[in-house]
This record gives C-alpha cells, sequence and structure tokens, in this order.
C-alpha cells in the first residue's frame, strides 16, 4: 500500500517574507510594495519549499496551504488602538487586560471596551499569548496575502501533474480573536463556527500516513497549528509529523519561542529534518 505523504504549509504569504527589490509588488504610482511583517530568513524557506515540491512532487500525494486572512479593523491591528490621550497606538505593542483596565490603552470606539477586556482574559488565561499590535498584514485582497511566487509556481506544477488542486484554508478574518492556529482561533467565538477547531481539517490531515509541516514563522503561526495537530489529532501517532527546519523561521525577537516549539515537539514524538533529508527518507519509502 502507497504511504500518504501529505505537505502542509502554514501561511507562506508575500507579507511574511523577506523578499529582495526584484521579489516585490508595484504600486500603481510605481513604488515597491514591501512585505507587512517580513520574517528574516523567509524568503529563503520559500525557495527551499518550492524546490522541495518539485523534486518531491510524485511522492506527495496531497498539500494543504493555509493563508492569514485578516481585515483592516482587527483586534490585533493599530486601527483599533489608541492611548489614552487619543493618540495612535505603535505596531508590535503588547497589549494586556490590565494596561486597558488601567486606561493606559483603549479600543477606538468605547462601546468596543466591554468586550475587548472579556477577550484579553480569555486570551491570557489560556498562558499562550500576550496580545500583540501587529502592523497590518494579509489583508484580504492585497498583494501581501498572495502566496510567495516561487511556492505558488511549485505547487501549480504540482496541480497540473496530479489533476488534484491545493486544499487552501483562510484563518483570521474574525476581527475579534487572533487566529495564529490554522485550527482554531486564540479564544474562540461560539457564534463564529470558522473560529471554532475545525475537524475538517483535522480530520483531512489525518488520513497522513507522514505529515510535513514548512511555513512562516515557526514563532507563532507554524508553532500554534502544530501545537493543536499534536493535541487534537484523532489517529494520534505523532511521530508521522515531521518539521521542515530550514523551511520555517521565527518572528524576529521571538527566537526562543522557535527553540521552545522544536525542543517541545521533539518531548512529544515529532520529528525534525531538513528538506534533503526529507527528501531522502521520501525516496526511500
Amino acid at each position: 500500500m502507497t504511504s500518504i505523504n501529505h505537505l502542509l504549509l502554514v501561511d507562506p504569504q508575500n507579507d511574511f517574507c523577506d523578499l529582495p527589490p526584484d521579489w516585490q509588488g508595484r504600486q500603481p504610482s510605481g513604488e515597491p510594495l514591501l512585505s507587512a511583517l517580513p520574517v528574516a530568513g523567509a524568503h529563503a524557506d520559500m525557495l527551499r519549499t518550492a524546490a522541495f515540491i518539485e523534486q518531491a512532487s510524485h511522492l506527495l500525494q496531497a498539500i494543504t496551504v493555509t493563508l492569514d486572512s485578516h481585515h483592516r479593523i482587527d483586534i490585533a491591528h493599530p486601527a483599533f488602538w489608541q492611548h489614552a490621550d487619543g493618540s495612535a497606538v505603535a505596531p508590535f505593542t503588547p497589549i494586556t487586560a490590565a494596561q486597558v483596565r488601567f486606561g493606559t490603552y483603549a479600543p477606538r470606539l468605547p462601546q468596543d471596551l466591554p468586550r475587548t477586556l472579556a477577550y484579553l482574559d480569555a486570551l491570557e488565561a489560556r498562558l499562550r499569548y500576550t496580545l500583540m499590535v501587529w502592523p497590518v498584514h494579509c489583508e484580504i485582497g492585497s498583494w501581501g496575502h498572495n502566496v510567495h511566487p516561487a511556492v505558488r509556481l511549485a505547487y501549480n506544477l504540482w496541480e497540473t501533474a496530479h489533476q488534484s488542486s491545493v486544499y487552501k484554508v483562510m484563518k483570521g478574518s474574525n476581527p475579534w480573536t487572533e487566529h495564529y492556529s490554522a485550527l482554531q482561533a486564540e479564544v474562540p467565538d461560539p457564534a463564529d463556527p470558522h473560529t471554532l477547531l475545525n475537524t475538517e481539517l483535522l480530520n483531512r490531515l489525518n488520513t497522513a500516513d507522514v505529515l510535513l509541516v514548512a511555513g512562516e514563522a515557526s514563532s507563532h503561526c507554524v508553532r500554534a497549528t502544530v501545537h493543536d495537530i499534536i493535541d487534537h489529532w484523532p489517529g494520534g501517532r505523532p511521530e508521522r509529523v515531521i518539521l521542515l527546519t530550514d523551511a520555517m523561521s521565527p518572528v524576529a525577537g521571538f527566537e526562543s519561542q522557535h527553540q521552545e516549539f522544536l525542543q517541545h515537539m521533539s518531548a512529544r514524538g515529532v520529528r525534525s529534518m531538513r528538506c534533503e533529508e526529507a527528501l531522502v527518507m521520501l525516496r526511500k519509502g
């Protein structure tokens, strides 16, 4: 029986890639379109990912791509927030419930305060993340939301060869909760099914004998996604998961979270390999 090898690409999008000038998009004025939240090393990660897809094409039975998909007004974007004096809150500002109660930060709309505090309280109770005000990124419909062009070309060729579409999963369009993991929002909203545990995706990934994982960033969306897979996978056997360590990088300043992620996953039975090592393993069957 043929082994089912499944590649999961977490958020391989332009806004997360440190693209060189000749890879950047252009405004109508001719000015470059710059990545909103570039991760150092991500462009090289995506080039290795594209090469891996091309070289392993006949050995991959399925590819899933997740897409961070946000609105401009979002609880984790600057436009939602203001200082006590009404001034703007800069990107990369962490915000806690205590700071909001003290009045250091506030949502721009006063009527949003109760729901904001309820969210922050619930988020902090989970002990995974503090709310971070990120630059507006992966805005739906934008150039930054698009998949890195080399990765898209590689999986387009795979689609033609296999006569099968890459399975795409959008996450993050609910403006009231962060959504790092492809499996569920940081604080699921019972009124929004898209924030709840994605059992359809979980079951789809569970059919894999080998699940290879790449993407950005290893400190956040890759990390949260893999944690949720291991915590909720119906079939268990975490050794089926292989992290392609040279196809993912952490957000600057969060390198310790990257290392903690790799160590914690290793302790739970998840394997880590470089793309070349994984290719050799797949060829051996």
